[in-house]
């Protein structure tokens, strides 16, 4: 089987899409008799090197031969303007919703809703959450993403320390809520708790403003960008992971990485991300920080709840694995060839 992989962005580009789309383009090729290329945009070609062919930034003319190579193509989130040629050559496609094609809330534009009747000619749409399935293509199949379970997993089980906030430090991803919740903590309970935040950002120095004003300084550390091994190495010493987005997420990997390094994560309950932690973690309100406030109080409260989800976390994370989602691709893909 010859697979075409498009990908708008790609290594070494860093995101989700990107990482997703390179451990399904590995999975794809450790198989035998498949053959893999990768479609992308993303032009710098970094360090790494790959046992399959990645095509970057490619001409119609080479898209045509690419198309006309394969046997099917898979768009890891749609590229209708590297992929356009297929609505003619018409080899079997499949789609893998990853984000909005508009946001959960946003005016539906002409150009969007042409968009998401484009859809309609793929063989099969798979959505990574059930919110990005009801917005964007209500026939779409439901998988939810990936996390690198090779990476994040559990080490220490000493957790010395609270709270941990990891993500980009802008208003949509709601870090300055961290900051509330222990300063509510604090004030209602008399005791102390931490918070962790990495991540850079524009919000970077409002929120330590933020910390200052509530005299929490000592009880919260701002470690900046941070590589994996050294994310892995601090969720593995927090109990609890925040991810209180305002933005509602297309899915929420974060959340698994928490539970993987055995966090409870406390979540927003916008977008994907209740299916991001499903039974393993707690979900509030989400912009609220009265509900963030009583969410995290009455989880620090109840110690037969917290070791009910910390019980769930096993199974939720074997739906989540590489293997398993890259399973349930393929086996939509070889499916696809039968039509």
């Amino acid at each position: 089987m010859k697979i075409l992989l498009f990908s708008h962005a790609f290594y070494p580009n860093i995101g989700g899409i990107e990482s997703i789309s390179l451990m399904f383009a590995n999975n794809f090729h450790s198989r035998n008799d498949v053959s893999v290329i990768v479609v992308t945009r993303t032009n710098e070609e970094g360090n790494k090197k790959f046992p399959f062919q990645v095509v970057r930034d490619p001409s119609v003319v080479e898209v045509i031969k690419l198309l006309k190579w394969c046997d099917v193509v898979f768009e890891n989130n749609p590229t209708f303007g590297l992929s356009w040629p297929n609505f003619l050559i018409r080899k079997p496609k499949l789609v893998g919703l990853q984000t909005w094609i508009t946001g959960p809330n946003a005016e539906d534009k002409i150009q969007n809703r042409l968009k998401k009747g484009l859809l309609g000619d793929y063989n099969r749409v798979v959505a990574c959450s059930e919110k990005i399935k009801n917005v964007t293509f209500k026939n779409a199949l439901v998988i939810g993403n990936p996390y690198d379970s090779s990476n994040f997993k559990q080490t220490d089980t000493n957790k010395k320390s609270d709270f941990i906030f990891v993500g980009r430090l802008v208003s949509d991803k709601g870090g300055d809520m961290g900051i509330e919740l222990l300063n509510q903590l604090h004030t209602l309970r008399g005791n102390k708790y931490s918070l962790t935040i990495i991540g850079d950002g524009p919000e970077m120095q409002s929120l330590k403003a933020l910390a200052i004003k509530y005299n929490l300084q000592e009880d919260i550390r701002f470690l900046g960008f941070l590589g994996a091994e050294e994310i892995v190495k601090e969720l593995n010493e927090h109990k609890y992971l925040l991810v209180p987005s305002r933005w509602e997420e297309p899915f929420g990997i974060v959340a698994l990485e928490g539970i993987a390094c055995g966090c409870i994560p406390i979540v927003s309950n916008g977008g994907g991300l209740p299916d991001a932690v499903g039974k393993a973690g707690v979900v509030f309100e989400r912009n609220s920080v009265p509900s963030l406030v009583q969410t995290t109080m009455e989880l620090l409260d109840n110690v037969e709840l917290q070791d009910t989800i910390l019980a769930a976390a096993n199974n939720h994370l074997q739906a989540h694995t590489e293997i398993a989602v890259s399973e349930q691709y393929f086996e939509l893909i070889r499916n696809s060839l039968k039509h």
